[in-house]
């Protein structure tokens, strides 16, 4: 269980996270919704601890993710896996050797260096990239896949973590609806069949409704709603997102997420993450 108890962060005068407390019971899939500048990124970074704690506590078990120094640490970044917007993907390095990247964490730095990853290491890689439809990109360099092939492979690199909980920050904002269904279905996926735990920032609260089995709002650095997407009313809404409440919901990725998807070939699965 992850809990979050009072936790306050401030950056000058800032309030970036407002006396938070909440709790993740493990194999949820939670969706933060809210406008920029809610709190939600920094929200995830205080989870992952790539920002500080200021007030309040964050436990994971019998874990105070606060106190966490050194190996333990980096132990902890790698059981609470981290998705960006920006992919965050070494350009240059081939897609396999990127999602080899997420075992960094247990391996000697110098075979890293010189990507000697162990073979039992190299055979989960390749099957996260089966499993996401992105075995035949792998030999290519990360800078030639599309956005949501990126994104993917991405994803593909934080299961090779062998994560206990993701933390997906935004993954979705900058990419078409296409690819954000994609995306969206891999996440889901992982949460449903693994029983990874994940939380997911999200800018529209249309994917939140199709994907997620709880909705946490947040305005101002507050929580302001915490409950299922029926609970979501107009109110709600309005209280969350305020004047930008129209331009939280997008119909267009509304009308390709959460709908039943036919299944697909392989073939048609590697013809379709071709483009």
């Amino acid at each position: 269980m992850l809990e979050l108890n009072k936790v306050t962060k401030r950056f000058g005068d800032t309030v970036a996270v407002n006396n938070v407390s909440l709790s993740f019971a493990p194999g949820q899939m939670v969706g933060i919704i809210g406008r920029s500048g809610a709190g939600k990124s920094t929200l995830l970074r205080l989870i992952n601890r790539l920002t500080s704690i200021g007030e309040g506590r964050i436990t994971y078990g019998d874990i105070d993710v606060a106190a966490l120094e050194g190996k333990q640490l980096r132990a902890w970044r790698a059981r609470c896996a981290m998705i960006f917007q920006q992919f965050n993907l070494v350009n240059r390095l081939d897609v396999l050797t990127n999602v080899l990247i997420g075992r960094i964490g247990t391996a000697a730095t110098l075979p890293v260096m010189f990507k000697r990853f162990p073979a039992s290491d190299r055979a989960s890689a390749v099957m996260a990239l089966d499993r996401l439809d992105l075995l035949p990109q792998g030999l290519q360099r990360a800078d030639t896949l599309s956005g949501g092939q990126q994104q993917r492979v991405a994803i593909a690199r934080a299961l090779m973590q062998k994560p206990s909980l993701i933390l997906a920050d935004e993954p979705i904002a900058s990419l078409d609806p296409r690819n954000a269904r994609l995306v969206m279905d891999a996440l889901h996926a992982i949460n449903k069949q693994d029983k990874i735990t994940v939380i997911c920032n999200l800018h529209t609260l249309d994917a939140a409704r199709a994907y997620c089995d709880r909705i946490v709002g947040m305005a101002h650095g507050s929580v302001v709603f915490d409950g299922s997407p029926t609970q979501l009313t107009s109110a709600v809404i309005q209280q969350i997102y305020g004047d930008e409440s129209e331009d939280a919901v997008d119909e267009t990725l509304t009308s390709t997420m959460g709908a039943q998807l036919p299944v697909r070939t392989a073939a048609e699965r590697h013809l379709e993450a071709a483009h």
